[in-house]
């Protein structure tokens, strides 16, 4: 996968799209976490986190390895 970018919109596999905000470490075991907003109306938060390896992995959809999340514009 390419390099993460800050400030960058990607497309989540199922639809929705978010922007980076930026890498922070978690408190307890220093594992680096992806800080990102929904650029739609989630009622759930605005804001999310996820591990940087989970963010940059691909799953498989319709059988298809695919990423996770795809990088779409600056």
């Amino acid at each position: 996968m390419q390099k993460l970018k800050i400030g960058g919109k990607y497309k989540h596999h199922k639809g929705n799209f978010y922007r980076v905000i930026s890498i922070a470490r978690s408190s307890e075991d220093l594992e680096e976490l992806v800080v990102y907003e929904a650029l739609y109306d989630n009622p759930r938060s605005k804001i999310w986190v996820r591990p940087k390896k989970m963010f940059e992995e691909n799953v498989v959809k319709d059988g298809k390895n695919v990423p996770r999340f795809k990088f779409v514009k600056e």
